[in-house]
């Protein structure tokens, strides 16, 4: 009998099923907003550049980072945009199901395979159609799991570093993330979901 090398597909929600979208365009707008209130003029482009620049630098605090930069990093007009900007969008509860996602969860269910979910707050799952292809709790060694994410920096590499295959599904704000080691290279990268799930089944096959 072949032994499954993979029995389970562990999924970074944010970007991968969600596709944040929404989460997104809110941040942004409530950074503009705390911004102006400050008496700084902040359009758009300004905070997509400001966007790009945390992303490039791997900022842990994407938002926090963003803020500095809008705010030329001075100090008490950043606490206060932040401040702000939590108070706007500290109850944000948005959810968008990536089109075609939640077939693909019921394939590898039907294949027999178990699903993690990482980021989400289950009644979301719920809302959304797909909590019940969940499974409440994974107890896998992490050398048989694949984990499918968006950042480099926050999933890719810590489950590298765990001993789990890795797949980085570019998208959204993160989309323009790079590795810069080994470390944090995945094993597949893909931008939709007919890749994710050509990607799944070649570590699958493998």
């Amino acid at each position: 009998m072949v032994e499954v090398r993979y029995r389970a597909v562990v999924f970074d929600i944010g970007g991968a099923v969600d596709l944040e979208f929404a989460r997104e365009m809110a941040l942004d707008g409530a950074i503009a907003s705390a911004c102006g209130l400050e008496g700084l003029r902040v359009d758009q482009a300004m905070v997509e550049e400001a966007s790009e620049r945390a992303v490039a630098a791997f900022a842990p605090d994407l938002q926090r980072h963003m803020i500095e930069t809008l705010c030329g990093g001075e100090p008490a007009t950043v606490a206060r945009v932040g401040h702000r900007v939590a108070a706007m969008t500290g109850n944000l509860d948005v959810f968008q199901l990536r089109p075609g996602i939640d077939g693909l969860l019921q394939r590898l269910v039907a294949r027999g395979l178990l699903l993690g979910a990482l980021g989400c707050p289950p009644e979301r799952l719920a809302r959304a159609g797909v909590a019940s292809l969940f499974a409440p709790h994974l107890d896998l060694r992490p050398s048989t799991c694949i984990l499918v994410g968006d950042r480099l920096d926050n999933d890719i590499a810590p489950a590298k570093a765990a001993g789990m295959a890795t797949i980085q599904f570019r998208s959204g704000r993160y989309r323009r993330q790079r590795p810069r080691s080994e470390a944090e290279t995945p094993d597949a990268v893909v931008t939709d979901v007919p890749e994710l799930e050509a990607a799944i089944f070649t570590l699958l096959a493998q």
